[in-house]
């Protein structure tokens, strides 16, 4: 206990030279941090000194004008009394050392609370709260921790980590994003149904985004399944009169739903399974029937409502019906949310059955332009299968100064989501193509190629205007 006293007398003897330093009192260093003036005398004078917080060290940086982070290296033995972890500190100084960045502190503190087994618990709670608080990517390294050290992998606290940890993993790299499936998906039925229903509407969603569409429809049926045995038990306890508690889940339970049913078309779709992905279709039109619905829940069925009647459409232009394209085209520009799934069919169709959609390519023009901002994975592939989609066409139709440039805008895109067949199928176009490149054109590929291979992805991506027509 010697070393911890001296320590503590470091970490209060900075914050005594600061404060003779300034010429503060007491009185003034409460007016200028917000602390209690009492507080303060029993943080830094009472004998033992009160245990200090991690705000209360952080208001004490600010006073005096240092970074943040000030004196963390100090504050570990503030963790712990008699020997005891204090959880009340430790957890607030693990989540704000992430934050920041100080992982020397995190590495100090976390070589002492594994020598017990009990304090995994500690890292789930500094995990949890960093991941619920929009720090995905901090929460990454308690997540493993956890797993890597706790022995039982039917726990429920082990298999929660492991479906944090598939969340937190997602991004725009296609390889690690597929990584992170494989990795979580032996633990998804382990979860409980609440964490299950998001964890799978959450699988399926990376598979369609990675376009492996039979694991798509495996994901798909899974949470239809799991959504219709949840459905029916509430509805089982309404009948019989008992308190109903659903689950507490991210999304209302008609999400689930609907989307086992959107999800299993959608793959079927994606596979050329047009008929068969009519059939789903009709499991997510009209959920007005389904009971417990809130108003949050009939808003939801409306949006099913919408995306019926656009794949309906979608599936018809698939299969060559050029007829619905004055109606397809009204509907996206009343939604203007669904004009980029709309425009990859029309262009898909139109490269498959040769058909033009010059006319249409102007009236959305604008909207092309605006096809810049990615949130997510999905997101981007969308892009890139539009641009793909719209590089074939004008290279099939002798548009080929155009056409070369979206694919040189594909390959970044490929490139930057590491997606291996999308970046093959790029440079495959390219050489079909390469006579009818200019000399800037075939510079401007040769440059993404040696970037490529010099690991160096991001130049390529500032020079294009991803939104231009």
């Amino acid at each position: 206990m010697g070393e911890c006293k001296t320590i503590q007398r470091s970490l209060r003897s900075e914050i005594e030279h600061h404060l003779k330093e300034r010429g503060y009192t007491l009185t003034r260093l409460s007016e200028i941090t917000g602390i209690n003036q009492g507080v303060l005398s029993d943080l830094l004078n009472r004998i033992p000194p009160r245990s200090m917080k991690i705000a209360h060290l952080d208001a004490f940086a600010d006073a005096f004008g240092q970074s943040q982070g000030w004196l963390y290296e100090l504050y570990e033995s503030e963790c712990f009394a008699e020997g005891k972890v204090s959880r009340s500190r430790v957890i607030p100084y693990l989540v704000r050392c992430a934050e920041i960045g100080r992982r020397d502190c995190i590495d100090s503190i976390v070589s002492k609370l594994l020598d017990d087994q009990k304090n995994i618990s500690i890292l789930f709670q500094v995990a949890e709260q960093l991941f619920t608080n929009g720090k995905r990517k901090e929460s990454i390294l308690f997540y493993q921790l956890v797993i890597d050290t706790e022995k039982n992998s039917y726990n429920e606290r082990f298999v929660i980590a492991q479906y944090r940890l598939f969340r937190a993993l997602q991004g725009t790299d296609s390889e690690k994003n597929w990584k992170a499936v494989i990795q979580f998906d032996p633990y998804r039925k382990r979860l409980p149904e609440n964490y299950q229903l998001d964890a799978l509407l959450q699988l399926a969603n990376v598979c369609f985004s990675l376009h492996k569409w039979q694991e798509v429809e495996r994901y798909a049926d899974e949470l239809r399944e799991l959504a219709t045995a949840v459905y029916q038990d509430e509805l089982r306890a309404r009948k019989m009169n008992r308190k109903i508690i659903p689950p507490k889940t991210e999304r209302h339970l008609v999400v689930y739903y609907g989307q086992g049913f959107l999800l299993k078309s959608a793959a079927l779709e994606k596979q050329g399974l047009y008929a068969e992905a009519k059939k789903y279709i009709s499991g997510y039109a009209d959920l007005s029937e389904f009971e417990l619905l809130d108003e949050t829940g009939r808003i939801e069925v409306e949006k099913f409502r919408l995306w019926a009647t656009a794949n309906r459409y979608t599936l018809d232009v698939l299969l060559g019906d050029i007829e619905v394209l004055p109606a397809y085209t009204r509907f996206l520009m009343d939604h203007p949310k669904e004009i980029l799934s709309g425009l990859i069919a029309i262009m898909e169709s139109a490269n498959r059955h040769r058909f033009k959609v010059d006319g249409i390519l102007e009236q959305f023009s604008s909207q092309i332009h605006d096809f810049t901002e990615y949130e997510n994975s999905i997101q981007m592939d969308r892009y890139f299968r539009f641009r793909y989609e719209l590089a074939t066409y004008r290279l099939q139709n002798g548009q080929y100064v155009s056409g070369m440039e979206d694919i040189l805008r594909c390959l970044v895109l490929a490139t930057i989501m590491k997606n291996d067949s999308d970046f093959i199928r790029c440079v495959t176009l390219f050489e079909a193509f390469r006579p009818h490149a200019t000399d800037q054109q075939k510079t401007e590929y040769k440059q993404i190629m040696e970037g490529i291979r010099n690991e160096e992805v991001d130049f390529a991506s500032n020079r294009f205007s991803f939104g231009t027509v």
